[in-house]
Order: C-alpha cells, then sequence, then structure tokens
C-alpha cells in the first residue's frame, strides 16, 4: 500500500480523508499526482493592455476603501486599484479575511481572470502578492493541480516540496541502454521536474520520462498476457449453427456488410484450434451488440457458458433485457442471468450456484463477474465492453478461471490503426466502418457562450416535444482560478432557467454506484428531462429518446471524447442535435472544433486529431478515461508511444520472462504496478 499520508507533516485527519476523496492514499500516489497544468508568472501589464478572458499580472496601488457586499449568499469584496494612468475593479468572494490584508495606498501585484460585466472590465478572484513577492516567482512555472472542494493547490504543492526534500524518491528501473537510446532522464529527475520545472525543456524532459514509463508498462503487460494466451489451445472448439444464421435472416433490419464480416472472422476463430483473442472496434451505434450476442448464442448452443462484463449496472441491465428480448422473439433454448454489485447477498448466491452448474449459458454484468466467488462452469468466451475501463489484468483475471477462454474485446473508442496495434498487441482487430442505413444523421453546431439562450429555448421545445436532453459540464466542483462550467452550479442555474415541469438532475463520477445508477434509469424512462453530467455519461446507457448533446466548454475536452458523447443521441426514430459550446475565442480551438462539425465518422476525427496536435499541445486536452494512463495520452504522445513499443519489444526479444539481472528492477515495479491496479479494483 506504501507509505501512509499521515507520515507527512501538516496531514492529519480532515486533510487524509480530502486526499483520499482526489484518490490519494498514499506518498507514492501522491507522488504520481501530476499537475494538470502549469501556471507562467508573467510580467504584469498595464490595466489598458488588459482583454477579456485572459489570466494577466497587474502592478497597481489600492486607491479606494475595501467595500463588503452581498449576492445570493456571496460575500464579495470589492476595491478600485490604480496604476497611475488607469483604474481597474478588483472583485474577491467569500474572502473576509482581505478586509484586513489591503490597505488603501497599498501597492500590490494583482494576478487573475479579467471579465467583462456591464461593459466594464473587471479582475475577479486574483491572487495578491507584494511587488517583492511577484519579483521572486516571475517567470517560474507553478503546477496547478486536479482538486477537490476543500483540497487547496497550495496544500497540495507544500506536500509535493515535503515529498520531493527526500533524497531518493524511487529506484531506477529502466535499464541503462534504454534510457540512453530513447534519450530517457532519470526517474528521480522526472518525478521532481513534472512537479515543479525551473523552465519548458525541463518539463517537456521530466515528461516523456513519466509518459514512456507509462506506455511501456502496458505494452510489458499486454505481450507477457498475449504470450500466455498464444501457447494456449481452444480447449472450447464451436462449431456453427444454425440458429445464428436463422437470426440473422429474422432480423428486422439487414446486418451491413462490416457486420457480417466482423461475425464471419468471430465465427472462424471460435472454430479453430488457437484461443480467440479479437478486438471489434465501431464507431457508437455500428452495431457491435448484436455481433456480441450472435457470439454468445454460439457458445451457448455448443454447450459453453460466455461471460459479458460491461462498465456501468445500468448498461449491464440494458445489454441483458435486449438479450432476453432476442431470445424471446428468436425462440431461444439459451438462459441468460445478470449479475451485478446490486444483487443481494440471497440472489448473488443462487446465481453463483447456478453459474457453477451450468444452468445458465449466459451472463452479463459488471466486474462483479470476477469477483472471487464466482466459479464457472466451462467458460468458453469472455467479452469485454470498452475494455480501455478495465486494464489488462481484469481481463486476465477473467481468463484464468479454469481453462483460458476465448476473448472478445469490443470498443466505440476510434483510435487509429497504427496505434491499436500496439495498444491492443494482444488482441486481432475487426473494423466495423460502417453505420446502419436506418440512423438519421446528427446534425452539428459549435456556438460561443452568446448562443446559450437559444440552445435552451431549442432544448425547452424539444421537450415540450416529448424528447430529453444532455447537458455536459466539465468539472463537478469549482475549483481555483479554472473558469468552467461544472456540474452541481450548473444544474441549480438550469433548474431556476427550465419551468419546473421540466425535471433537471445532476449525474458525475464522485457520486455513490446506487445513487448513480437511480439518475440514469430514471433517465432511461424519461422521468428526467435534462441530465447535466460530466463525462460519465459516455459509456453510460441507451435512451434512444434523447435528441440533443450539448457539451459546455467542449474546447476541454479531447475530440475523440466529443465524438462519445455525441453517440449518446442519435439512437432512436428522432432526428438528433449536438450543440458544442466553445468558451473561449481561439482560433485553434475553432478549427478543432470544426472537424466535429463536419463529420460523423469517429475514425475520420481521430485521426484529423492526430494531425492537428503539435508537440507543445500537452495540456487542458486529455482524452479522459482513455485506457485510464494517468500522464500520457494516446494522440498527444503517438510518437513516445510507438518507442515504447519498440523498447519492449526489444527487452522481451532479449528476457522473454526479465529474469535477467538488468530487469530486474524492471520485473518488480511492473508486478507492483499490476497489483495497484487490482486493488483499485477491490480485487
Amino acid at each position: 500500500m506504501g507509505r501512509s499520508l499521515r507520515t507527512l507533516k501538516g496531514v492529519g485527519e480532515k486533510t487524509e480523508k480530502l486526499l483520499e476523496k482526489a484518490g490519494i492514499f498514499s506518498v507514492e500516489e501522491l507522488l504520481r499526482y501530476y499537475p494538470r497544468n502549469y501556471d507562467v508568472y508573467e510580467t504584469p501589464v498595464h490595466i489598458a493592455e488588459l482583454e477579456e478572458g485572459t489570466v494577466k499580472a497587474v502592478s497597481a496601488a489600492v486607491c479606494s476603501g475595501v467595500y463588503v457586499s452581498s449576492v445570493r449568499n456571496k460575500q464579495v469584496i470589492t476595491v478600485t486599484a490604480s496604476d497611475g494612468a488607469d483604474r481597474l475593479s478588483v472583485v474577491w468572494f467569500n474572502a473576509p479575511y482581505l478586509k484586513s490584508v489591503l490597505k488603501k495606498g497599498g501597492q500590490y501585484v494583482f494576478r487573475g481572470r479579467v471579465v467583462k460585466k456591464q461593459g466594464k472590465l473587471k479582475m475577479e478572484h486574483p491572487e495578491i502578492f507584494t511587488p517583492a513577492a511577484y519579483e521572486e516567482i516571475l517567470h517560474s512555472m507553478q503546477p496547478v493541480y486536479h482538486l477537490t472542494a476543500g483540497l487547496s493547490n497550495k496544500t497540495v504543492t507544500k506536500l509535493m516540496h515535503q515529498v520531493l526534500e527526500d533524497g531518493t524518491l524511487m529506484m531506477e528501473y529502466l535499464p541503462e541502454e534504454v534510457k540512453e537510446q530513447y534519450h530517457l532522464a532519470d526517474i528521480n529527475y522526472a518525478l521532481r521536474k513534472i512537479h515543479f520545472p525551473g523552465k519548458m525543456e525541463e518539463l517537456l524532459t521530466a515528461r516523456k520520462r513519466l509518459v514512456f514509463d507509462e506506455f511501456l508498462i502496458f505494452i510489458l503487460s499486454v505481450q507477457l498476457l498475449k504470450e500466455k494466451t498464444e501457447e494456449a489451445e481452444n480447449q472450447f472448439p464451436m462449431k456453427e449453427t444454425w440458429t445464428t444464421e436463422r437470426i440473422i435472416e429474422e432480423l428486422p433490419y439487414r446486418l451491413t456488410n462490416a457486420q457480417l464480416n466482423t461475425w464471419h472472422e468471430i465465427e472462424r476463430d471460435l472454430s479453430g484450434r488457437a484461443l480467440m483473442s479479437r478486438l471489434v472496434q465501431g464507431d457508437v451505434g455500428s452495431g457491435k451488440t448484436i455481433i456480441a450476442f450472435l457470439a454468445m448464442i454460439l457458445a451457448g448452443e455448443n454447450g459453453f457458458q460466455s461471460a459479458l462484463m460491461v462498465p456501468t449496472e445500468v448498461l449491464a441491465r440494458q445489454h441483458f433485457e435486449s438479450f432476453q428480448k432476442l431470445s424471446e422473439e428468436h425462440g431461444l433454448s439459451v438462459k441468460a442471468v445478470l449479475l451485478t454489485g446490486s444483487n443481494t447477498a440471497k440472489e448473488k448466491r443462487i446465481i453463483y450456484e447456478q453459474i457453477r452448474r451450468g444452468e445458465v449459458s449466459v451472463i452479463i454484468g459488471t466486474h462483479a463477474l470476477i469477483q472471487e466467488a464466482v466459479e464457472y462452469h466451462s467458460l468458453g468466451l469472455v467479452i469485454t465492453d470498452e475494455q480501455h475501463r478495465f486494464g489488462v489484468k481484469q481481463r486476465e483475471a477473467l481468463t484464468t478461471r479454469g481453462a483460458p477462454p476465448n476473448v472478445l474485446v469490443m470498443s466505440a473508442t476510434p483510435i487509429p490503426r497504427t496505434l491499436a496495434i500496439i495498444l491492443y498487441g494482444d488482441l486481432d482487430i475487426s473494423v466495423i466502418d460502417e453505420l446502419p442505413a436506418r440512423r438519421l444523421p446528427i446534425k452539428n453546431c459549435v456556438v460561443d457562450t452568446s448562443y446559450r439562450p437559444k440552445a435552451y429555448a431549442f432544448i425547452e421545445r424539444q421537450v415540450r416535444e416529448g424528447r430529453q436532453a444532455y447537458v455536459i459540464c466539465p468539472m463537478v466542483e469549482e475549483s481555483e482560478g479554472l473558469d468552467a462550467e461544472n456540474v452541481t452550479d450548473y444544474t441549480r442555474k438550469l433548474k431556476g432557467i427550465f419551468p419546473s415541469e421540466i425535471r433537471v438532475e445532476l449525474l458525475h463520477g464522485k457520486m455513490k454506484p446506487k445513487e448513480k445508477n437511480r439518475i440514469m434509469e430514471e433517465f432511461a424512462r424519461g422521468e428526467i428531462q435534462v441530465l447535466v453530467s460530466t463525462t460519465v455519461v459516455e459509456v453510460g446507457v441507451n435512451v434512444p429518446n434523447a435528441t440533443v448533446m450539448m457539451v459546455e466548454n467542449a474546447e476541454r475536452f479531447g475530440l475523440a471524447q466529443l465524438h462519445q458523447l455525441r453517440g449518446r443521441v442519435g439512437r432512436g426514430e428522432h432526428q438528433s442535435y449536438c450543440i458544442f459550446i466553445q468558451g473561449n475565442k481561439e482560433e485553434s480551438t475553432s478549427k478543432r472544433l470544426e472537424i466535429l462539425n463536419k463529420s460523423n465518422d469517429g475514425f475520420y476525427i481521430a485521426g484529423e486529431d492526430l494531425k492537428l496536435r503539435g508537440p507543445g499541445d500537452l495540456f487542458g486536452i486529455r482524452q479522459s478515461g482513455l485506457m485510464e494512463f494517468r500522464i500520457g495520452d494516446i494522440y498527444n504522445d503517438a510518437g513516445i508511444l510507438k518507442e515504447a513499443s519498440e523498447a519492449a519489444g526489444g527487452i522481451l526479444a532479449l528476457d522473454p520472462d526479465l529474469s535477467l539481472e538488468q530487469h530486474r528492477n524492471l520485473k518488480t515495479f511492473l508486478e507492483s504496478s499490476q497489483k495497484d491496479a487490482l486493488d483499485n479494483l477491490g480485487i
């Protein structure tokens, strides 16, 4: 588990709980809690040079008294500052202590965001420095961390300094020749400089090493898993059956050629001597689920069990209900069961017994499927949906129950083929690159914040016609110095804007699973009309009645992620719409978002996104959730990913089981990383 946070000076029970809320449970994890961005403290500018929407510093004297007023339960502190030529109104919220800090006539450096209110520029909630204190940090790069309510950037920075004062933070685990070949820094240098870089070059050097490590560890895990499965013989060979052919004929729609090709590849794999390890990549809505169901029916007809593991309970329930419906419509004898964390202890006991005896052949659920108590009778096929949400180790946990089963991984994440081959190195790849003809293309628009009132009116009209809408925000709570629409406040705002008969609710990743499921199910049943959410909905739930997806601060998301969010609508018979609201006016942002406006093809979008990214494009646009990498981004860091893949190949060619002296530390680090991944899932 690592060294306790309580060993750090200044960490009591309260701070420990806040750090745990942010996902930090040990000193080692704190060290790997990388900044999400850096603040560069630039030379102060004249008040006359300030522009709306920027973060700037001004050196000015307070030329008024300190005024305190109250607006919507917030205490507002206002002063007027002057740089000799111009004046500026400076505002803070809920900071009563400033009354005794700010003195009339005092000279300060104020650094904060410039906003326009009633036609005038103001600076909101700036940091305050004495001119001498600002001089000390001028041009330096200060880390900005992801925070949770009650945890300040100052606290995390202070603790980080304390941890970094230790001499050796970590034992070096990369062999010298790998570091030399790929020009990589020492691990301890990288860990220090990622948090407190003196200049941009140091940051880039540190980041390259940490990204390389993360990719290398992942690829080694994948390759070692591949060796195990490649050696294994298929102990569940399946004969093709008429049942699947009959279902394909009887479906109320025709399968596309891409779906049929993929299905024939799967049939061929399952009837072969070697175990199947296949990835089915297909855009949102391309019809991957029916292919998975056909594979499970084939397994059942051959007397074997199959397990379909998905990331959320709501999705598991929807898949289960869809399978039951298919089963009834086509008179199938294959029996299915649903297993999730919500099952009661009694229900679980009954389901475990049915699975153990082989009374059920289709098991659909969440990662409850890989908990220790589940004992399979003849598990011949494992299907994981959106595999990046389950690490390689979780997949391995499912494949080590008895004889290793055939594996099918389904992903709607549009990853360019060159990168997919590296990331899914243990899998053959099928691509469903055709959308069913029955789908109406989604209508897109990219607009600025002034369009909001029109968007709200449009959403209200859609709701009045019986439809539903998603509104996506990038954050849960207000974070220090970050100007982004957060879910909690935004929901409150929308409840005030829409009439009371339109039900608006919020959903975010920090909610308890039970609460999340309740909200998702009520939305799926049409009881909630407008769902305000973070990106947790991207793998959420199938709601054919939802026709509007509005994304606030669209510039804060990666294009692949925005495309996945868009895939939540357009699933029914009604025309669907996607409104991307751009929170800044930068040309490069507009250029990126225009790609989405022009195309609904996820693979085209991912490829274009790759082309647009420059080496300096490091922050702000992470494809969060993708492969669960902490610092690496497969789109930004495609070059490093390829190098790490090459290095992993070289290491394993020389030393297949990492038993040589020079790889001993690497093996230890690899094993501890895998253990952490399983601990985090409670396995």
